[in-house]
């Protein structure tokens, strides 16, 4: 547990720092209790995940993955969804595309065919039914609903700077959301001291700027939750 506490110590003390610094950049407004929410969202999710650092029991001892903390996380996060301030419409946990939403279903088209061509190459038969029902599911489910959902919004919120600096819709919350999502693959805390993977942050980090255009350009997560577990998905299958 103290190894966990630092680690999520440190992803808010880089997050917090980065949106300080984009905070002083001209036509930025910072939204002070914003940031702490998005902070506080981050620990939160954090902790919920690891099951409570360990207090909540794990519910199938016998599985390889993580199906508790993963339920826990998600069902928390709905939660937080459908509180007023945020509102579940506003956090994409909704069905309904927004116009224009064709270039992003078509985007992901392409790129499901490419991640299931790579599959096809690189296969060497299906994984275990648990695995294979874990990949499908719960990483594009909870992984979505915080990282492209309730902290993507929460860091919009944050840093205010309208639709000038926006690129391609996606403003500076929706970077440091990606730069949370990468430092969760990449930056760990073990009994030997900090470790940074820049490959491994590069390889969720860039993809997950892909997941927040699908967000903003279509209004739901349901795209961005389809894009994560193909991605997940497709090599447990082949």
């Amino acid at each position: 547990m103290q190894y966990a506490l630092i680690e999520i110590a440190v992803h808010l003390a880089v997050i917090g720092l980065l949106a300080g610094v984009a905070a002083l950049a001209p036509g930025v407004r910072l939204r002070p209790g914003w940031l702490a929410l998005a902070l506080v969202l981050m620990l939160l999710r954090d902790a919920m995940v690891l099951r409570g650092y360990g207090l909540v029991p794990d519910l199938l001892p016998g599985s390889d993955w993580n199906w508790t903390g993963k339920l826990l996380a998600t069902a928390v996060l709905l939660g937080v969804a459908a509180l007023p301030w945020f509102g579940l419409r506003r956090c994409g946990a909704t069905l309904r595309q927004a116009p224009g939403s064709a270039p992003a279903w078509i985007a992901f088209a392409v790129l499901a065919v490419a991640i299931f061509a790579l599959a096809f190459h690189y296969r060497d038969g299906p994984d275990g039914l648990d695995t294979i029902l874990f990949q499908w599911t719960m990483p594009g489910l909870e992984e979505e609903l915080f990282y492209r959902g309730v902290l993507l919004l929460a860091l919009d919120e944050a840093l205010d700077a309208g639709d000038r600096r926006r690129f391609a819709g996606i403003g500076i919350g929706g970077v440091l959301a990606t730069i949370a999502f990468g430092l969760g693959h990449a930056l760990f805390y073990r009994a030997g001291g900090l470790s940074f993977d820049a490959m491994a942050f590069a390889m969720t980090a860039v993809p997950a700027l892909l997941l927040v255009w699908f967000r903003v350009r279509t209004g739901s997560l349901l795209l961005p939750v389809l894009a994560h577990n193909v991605a997940n998905g497709a090599f447990t299958v082949l």
